[in-house]
């Protein structure tokens, strides 16, 4: 079962600000500027994907920053939670939910966003002391509308949805009383993070902050 402090971690995680930056990084040499510049910004909660060779040195690297809540994201397996454990994550978000996933995060007291895009899935995971979800892929899977509709029979249950998230979008979603933050890529487009326009995302970063 997901333990108190997990769940407390996880809230407070999600609670620092309305935007979780979903960061794609390939340079491990520019860890540490973006997440000095996201944190600037107003984002300390920053998941770093496991979808590049270096993530977790990118995750070591950024944990060094003062104020960074840094976390894995896109972990799958119980090796990958080990690892990014060990990288020096505070937490870890999943796409979804496997029973090995969910115990490897709750043997190593690894605070978990898992995901969920149904109720069969919400439940399954409130019913293991899941009551902080990730709702992915929000707007393919039914976005406002469908949060608004999981939140009359699960209200007990807050979210964060992630996928297709945007500044157009992103407060029509935190406006609804099941959400507690949102997941979004915006913050550190490629091309700026590339080009080390640091100002550039501080700045988009401060944008995403001031969303309520």
């Amino acid at each position: 079962m997901n333990s108190q402090p997990s769940r407390d971690a996880i809230r407070k995680t999600c609670n620092l600000a309305p935007i979780v930056p979903v960061l794609v990084v390939h340079d491990v040499t520019h860890a540490r500027p973006l997440a000095e510049a996201l944190v600037r910004g107003g984002l300390p909660a920053l998941e770093v994907t496991l979808r590049t060779p270096v993530a977790l040195e990118v995750i070591a690297e950024m944990a060094k920053v003062p104020g960074a809540v840094v976390g894995a994201g896109t972990v799958l397996t119980a090796h990958e939670v080990n690892a990014v454990k060990a990288a020096g994550a505070q937490f870890a978000v999943s796409p979804g939910a496997t029973d090995t996933l969910l115990t490897a995060c709750e043997t190593l007291q690894l605070p978990l966003l898992p995901g969920a895009s149904s109720a069969s899935e919400a439940m399954v995971l409130l019913e293991r002391g899941y009551d902080i979800q990730k709702f992915f892929p929000a707007e393919a899977a039914g976005g406002t509308a469908m949060l608004k509709s999981l939140g009359g029979p699960l209200p007990q249950i807050s979210f964060c949805p992630t996928g297709g998230v945007s500044p157009q979008n992103a407060l029509d979603y935190l406006r609804l009383k099941n959400v507690i933050c949102a997941g979004g890529s915006w913050v550190a487009p490629h091309d700026a993070i590339e080009a080390g326009d640091w100002d550039r995302i501080e700045t988009l970063a401060c944008a995403a902050s001031q969303l309520s």
